[in-house]
C-alpha cells in the first residue's frame, strides 16, 4: 500500500463510488478527474480518493472538494475534467454545488434537501427501524 506526501496539496477530491453513483458513470468520473489531473501534471496539488456512498444518491454523480468543503451534484467525466481545471485555477464549478461549507454547510437550493439524520438517541429508541 502506498503513502503519499501530501504536504504539497491544495485540493482533495472525494468522488463517490456508491451504488447510485456507479449507475451515473462514477468509474468514468474517476478516471476522467485522475487522468485531467495527469494532464495538467497537477499531482502533487489535487488528490483524489474513491468513497463508497456519501448519503446524497438524488445528486448522483458526487464529487466533494476539500478543503473548500463544496459538495458538487451530477458529475459526469467531460464535467469531472472541467471540474479538475477549474479548481487548479482557484476557482469552482458553481453550477453543479450542492452545498459549500462556511462554518458549517450550506445548502444552495440546487437539490433536494435530503431527510434529516436521526439523533443518537433516536437511533437507540427504535433500533429495531433504523437504518444507516
Amino acid at each position: 500500500m502506498t503513502t503519499w506526501n501530501l504536504q504539497e496539496t491544495a485540493c482533495h477530491f472525494l468522488i463517490c463510488n456508491g451504488g447510485s453513483c456507479m449507475k451515473k458513470q462514477a468509474d468514468e468520473v474517476t478516471l476522467a478527474i485522475r487522468d485531467e489531473i495527469a494532464l495538467l501534471d497537477a499531482d502533487r496539488q489535487i488528490h483524489t480518493t474513491r468513497t463508497r456512498c456519501n448519503g446524497r444518491c438524488a445528486d448522483a454523480c458526487v464529487v466533494v472538494a476539500y478543503p473548500e468543503g463544496v459538495w458538487y451534484k451530477d458529475i459526469s467525466p467531460e464535467l469531472g475534467r472541467e471540474l479538475v481545471r477549474r479548481h487548479a485555477a482557484g476557482g469552482r464549478l458553481e453550477e453543479r454545488i450542492v452545498y459549500s461549507f462556511d462554518q458549517r454547510f450550506v445548502a444552495t437550493g440546487l437539490s433536494v434537501t435530503g431527510l434529516e439524520k436521526p439523533s443518537r438517541a433516536a437511533e437507540e429508541e427504535g433500533k429495531e427501524g433504523y437504518t444507516s
